[in-house]
């Protein structure tokens, strides 16, 4: 649909060009004025610290959906064109493609970015005392101010800040190993017996659509004259 298609250019551009701290300043301090005056008012009365948390929530929410789309849009794009085609060709509607054949091997591609992508959301976390929220880093200026001593506040939040990064890395590689979401989607070689093995990774309905493709094609070549 060309009409969706534009909107979610224009939504990927807008949100991925405008840095996060100028969207955060947007959503907690412009929104509210702009919005109907019932509604703005309400939301300025509200309760400080929720009004912290939803602009937060909502920012890096739109913030980081737009960088994920763009990952996606490209892992898709990377994909021969041959097996959306084949997928059609036997019959598959366009939305069966994209779930059992492209899906499925576009997640191989995208999962390292991915994985960066979701590590980003709680470092870009720390942007919201900016507006007041007592996030992480905040807390550890807190604590800085209350017993005078820095290194020991800022150390303990960066071994906090280590050690959720270092789980989220690895359970996203065991999802990737359990998953066969191996970020090498066309070929894989790997050392089985002291002989190398070439490996090519394709989801079930993939191989039953080229297996199929391949055997019309086959029956039309032998109907054809002369051969």
């Amino acid at each position: 649909n060309r009409w969706l298609s534009g909107f979610a250019t224009g939504y990927v551009e807008l949100f991925r060009n405008i840095p996060l701290l100028v969207q955060l300043f947007i959503w907690y301090f412009v929104l509210p004025e702009l919005l109907p005056p019932d509604l703005g008012n309400a939301f300025k009365q509200s309760n400080p610290l929720w009004q912290q948390f939803f602009s937060a929530m909502l920012c890096l929410g739109l913030f980081t959906s737009a960088r994920v789309a763009e990952q996606v849009r490209s892992g898709i794009n990377a994909l021969p064109k041959g097996q959306r085609a084949a997928g059609l060709a036997m019959g598959f509607t366009l939305p069966q493609v994209y779930r059992h054949v492209l899906m499925p091997m576009a997640y191989r591609i995208i999962m390292p970015p991915l994985t960066s992508e979701f590590l980003n959301i709680f470092k870009n976390s720390a942007v919201a005392t900016t507006i007041g929220l007592i996030e992480l880093s905040r807390q550890a200026q807190q604590l800085v101010d209350y017993t005078a001593q820095p290194y020991e506040a800022f150390i303990a939040v960066t071994v906090m800040y280590l050690l959720i990064n270092v789980t989220v890395m690895y359970l996203m590689r065991r999802l990737e190993e359990k998953g066969y979401l191996r970020s090498e989607w066309s070929e894989a070689t790997t050392q089985r017996g002291g002989r190398r093995k070439r490996l090519f990774d394709i989801t079930q309905a993939g191989r039953a659509a080229l297996e199929q493709s391949r055997d019309t094609y086959l029956k039309l070549w032998d109907q054809i004259p002369g051969f």
